[in-house]
């Protein structure tokens, strides 16, 4: 897997996504080794996984941290809440459309 997405790619991903619930809260304290081993439990369970952020502040920093620290895609930032996939290594659950270029 290339660790870039292309943007149909990330589309179809946030479709998915759109009616999951938050599996992990990342609250006052931020972006802790706590919540970043949280997150790679819930991606090797999930792959793709919604993570709820408390404040406004620097969303987009933290939600890149987020995806930086647990090795994983950021599909999409909406209100405070993170979309990241990570597919796993074996066998991928999630199959991502192609395009012939």
């Amino acid at each position: 897997m290339s660790k870039t997405l292309r943007g149909f790619q990330r589309r179809h991903l946030r479709k998915l996504a759109h009616g999951k619930k938050p599996i992990v809260f990342v609250g006052d304290g931020g972006i802790s080794d706590a919540v970043v081993s949280a997150l790679d439990a819930a991606l090797a369970d999930h792959e793709l996984v919604k993570v709820k952020l408390h404040g406004p502040e620097a969303k987009k920093a933290k939600a890149e941290e987020l995806a930086q620290r647990s090795q994983a895609e950021l599909c999409g930032l909406v209100g405070h809440m993170v979309i990241l996939y990570r597919p796993d290594p074996d066998s991928p659950r999630i199959e991502l459309p192609t395009r012939e270029e």
